[in-house]
């Protein structure tokens, strides 16, 4: 309990340093914020100084630094994080539409990895030193080389244009989610293989699979009761930093593929200067993947007793 605790008190403190980073975005770049909002509105390079001081006034950036920011966290905390300054629309329900497509992709193409590199990661632990593992040892090393600016458009390529049998851009169906997640799904099943072989290896040369194996168990029923349950735990804690870390940085595939996901629409908010949208989604993006990694360490503790312990203790 007390470690559960410590944990969500770093949490608290990481979203309290975080949202005033956010916050700092407009003041922190070059410019007038006033001048900016203008600007995000109607595009006029030349502003009228009486304007500029009714926007100061409307979004109190006539008031003190501190005072602007706990009125702003204030809001936050209640839902609002306010107007977008090119269509003038809420902020947050577009960023809840943003996040549902990006966590679909993250999570669908992180199974998918997953269910691929377990096997993958087992076959190579227990045939370890033959030319199998070293064959997919290989090509999984080489697929973390392959970068999704690269793989996204050899697969609209060959499965839109050469083939035909999927949608090369859009969200418009299942059809639309293939290429996406495929994209994203690539480099991660690498680094899972790799992981899951590692874990295996070690579990593989524990003594309680001696034991078992001494108690009359099958090398079937040991690898499925004692093995990959031992052997999982890494690999899901790596799915969980995977995880925390696609929420934000799909911006390319979402890109690639015209998702409309919250990598794309923080990529358009930056190019019109939407600083509403980017302070709430760069909030949104950090809160979840530091709630993800945290709920992940106290999981893990809680499944592992021994690396609870010895936390606690250190």
């Amino acid at each position: 309990m007390l470690y559960v605790l410590r944990r969500f008190a770093v949490l608290v403190t990481t979203l309290l340093v975080a949202s005033f980073l956010v916050f700092l975005i407009p003041y922190v770049t070059p410019g007038d914020p006033a001048a900016r909002i203008l600007r995000a509105r109607v595009g006029d390079l030349v502003q009228d100084p009486r304007t500029l001081a009714r926007l100061r006034a409307e979004y109190g950036l006539d008031r003190p630094l501190l005072q602007q920011y706990l009125s702003w966290l204030g809001s936050a905390l209640r839902g609002d994080l306010g107007r977008s300054f090119t269509n003038g629309t809420e902020v947050l329900p577009q960023l809840m539409r943003a996040l549902s497509v990006t966590a679909s992709i993250a999570v669908i193409a992180l199974l998918l990895a997953l269910l691929v590199a377990v096997p993958l990661g087992a076959v190579c632990a227990v045939r370890r030193g033959t030319p199998l593992d070293g064959a997919i040892t290989g090509v999984t090393q080489a697929f973390v080389a392959v970068p999704e600016y690269w793989l996204g458009p050899v697969l609209v390529l060959v499965f839109a244009l050469q083939l035909g049998v999927l949608p090369s851009s859009g969200w418009h169906g299942v059809e639309s989610m293939v290429l996406p997640c495929l994209t994203v799904a690539l480099r991660p099943m690498s680094y899972f293989t790799q992981v899951a072989r590692a874990s295996m290896i070690e579990v593989l040369e524990a003594p309680y699979i001696t034991a078992a194996r001494g108690r009359g168990l099958s090398f079937a029923q040991t690898m499925l009761r004692h093995g990959l349950r031992n052997s999982v735990l890494p690999v899901l804690t790596l799915f969980a930093v995977w995880l925390a870390g696609l929420l934000g940085g799909s911006v390319v595939v979402e890109v690639i593929f015209a998702v409309p996901g919250v990598g794309r629409q923080m990529y358009d908010a930056v190019i019109n200067n939407d600083v509403p949208l980017i302070q709430g989604g760069v909030v949104a993006v950090v809160g979840l993947a530091v709630l993800i990694t945290t709920l992940t360490d106290v999981l893990y503790t809680a499944i592992n007793p021994n690396a609870r312990t010895s936390r606690v203790r250190a």
